[in-house]
């Protein structure tokens, strides 16, 4: 199985959430996957000094900065097609919401990247499956806006402690025709209809036993919507 990883940055502040792309890419290698790295060749919004929290003074290119983690085994965006892949998951960091789409500024009306939307799109046509992790779900919200899907997708819940205004992310990916349920960072949320599965992660206050354990419970759910295939 081929299986696609959407990238978008280098850090958990301004790109990929490194701890939730590094399990990924370890969950897909224990079940035998053929993994392809890819992001936007495009520059990042900003960059942010992971020890302070505060904005540096220069410009980075999201490949490039996503060619760290992928050790520099990566694809670019524009050069990869649906028909490639057999299935996709997308880890978190703000960089979704920032250099995808710009939901971090501007909620659930921000844009999101062309080229981003309609890989989903067309997975989605091709009834491929995909994995949304932490604020993922947000860009999966946004991709199909508009489209015939209403697809149920989780953040989080506002049961109990998050960094984050989970009910508040779930009303915006409500606004855009996508349903939002609450699950813990011990829980998944599977969409057997649009083949859609998608879990916490980071969106809560979590562990990295936590992370890598509901990783696990995703990709272990992907390979079983593939193997019903």
């Amino acid at each position: 199985m081929k299986i696609g990883v959407l990238l978008h940055g280098n850090g958990v502040y301004d790109g990929t959430e490194i701890h939730e792309a590094v399990l990924t890419l370890l969950a897909l290698a224990e079940v035998g996957a053929d993994v392809i790295c890819f992001a936007p060749d495009v520059p990042q919004h900003h960059v942010i000094n992971h020890l302070t929290g505060e904005e540096m003074p220069e410009t980075r290119n999201v490949l490039v900065e996503s060619a760290r983690i992928a050790r520099g085994n990566i694809r670019n965006l524009a050069s990869l097609t649906a028909d490639e892949l057999d299935a996709l998951v997308m880890p978190g960091g703000f960089g979704t919401a920032k250099n995808i789409t710009k939901w971090a500024f501007e909620g659930p009306q921000g844009a999101i990247l062309e080229p981003v939307k309609q890989l989903i799109l067309d997975l989605v046509a091709l009834k491929r499956p995909i994995v949304a992790l932490c604020m993922s779900p947000t860009t999966l919200a946004k991709a199909l806006e508009g489209s015939s899907v209403s697809a149920h997708l989780t953040v989080g819940t506002d049961a109990e402690d998050s960094p984050y205004e989970i009910s508040g992310i779930a009303a915006g990916i409500h606004s855009l025709g996508q349903q939002a349920e609450m699950r813990s960072v011990r829980e998944i949320a599977i969409d057997r209809e649009n083949r859609i599965i998608s879990a916490p992660c980071y969106m809560m206050e979590a562990t990295i036993l936590d992370i890598r354990n509901n990783i696990k419970s995703a990709i272990d759910a992907l390979v079983a919507m593939l193997e019903e295939d």
